[in-house]
């Protein structure tokens, strides 16, 4: 079962970020994005991808510049995600033929990403759009657009959001914190694997 999310692993160090990956992919969470503003992110992205980039859609999170993203591609990475909707980057992304997930908040912002190519839609921060906000701008969405909540957003938001057509979710502080063991993350992500899966059902 491939489960919509996204583990941001904001403040990852490369010297754990292989053992949090296998906890992560054991639990069932096989998408995974180091944030560029970790400590030396494009060494943990690399270690990730050569030890489970066969397991798992591994990239990174706050792309905010071409660069990286042509940096991403040499790199092997499969995700790029961002807090905002930068056409360039979004280009960049879909011609190093990676998957885009630009951060959108209001109408303007949600199609400009989809015109230039974006995959999918990560709404943030999505607790300041809130629910009745998010259906509002569902509803002019092209069919199939696929979107993920992030920012606010923990396990026991989840049916709620999926009930409001949400297509996943990007969890951050919930999986993952500076400091925690990979059997730490590993119980974590385990209790929202398992919120996760009776929500859908």
């Amino acid at each position: 079962m491939s489960r919509e999310i996204i583990a941001i692993l904001r403040g990852i160090k490369p010297q754990e970020a292989t053992a949090i990956t296998d906890a992560l992919i054991d639990a069932g969470i096989t998408k995974i994005e180091v944030p560029l503003n970790s400590p030396n992110p494009f060494d943990s992205i690399e270690s990730m991808i050569a030890h489970a980039g066969d397991r798992a859609t591994i990239g990174a999170g706050t792309v905010l510049e071409v660069g990286a993203v042509e940096r991403l591609s040499a790199i092997g990475a499969a995700m790029v995600v961002s807090p905002d909707a930068n056409p360039a980057v979004i280009a960049a992304t879909k011609a190093h033929d990676m998957a885009s997930y630009p951060g959108v908040l209001t109408p303007t912002e949600a199609f400009s990403a989809l015109r230039a190519g974006a995959d999918g839609l990560k709404f943030f921060p999505a607790f300041k759009l809130g629910l009745d906000g998010f259906k509002a701008l569902s509803a002019v969405l092209p069919t199939g657009t696929k979107s993920y909540a992030v920012g606010g957003v923990g396990p026991a938001d989840f049916a709620d959001w999926l009930g409001a057509g949400i297509t996943g979710f990007g969890l951050g502080s919930n999986i993952y914190k500076p400091g925690l063991s990979a059997s730490e993350v590993a119980e974590r992500a385990a209790d929202i694997v398992a919120a996760y899966d009776k929500a859908v059902t």
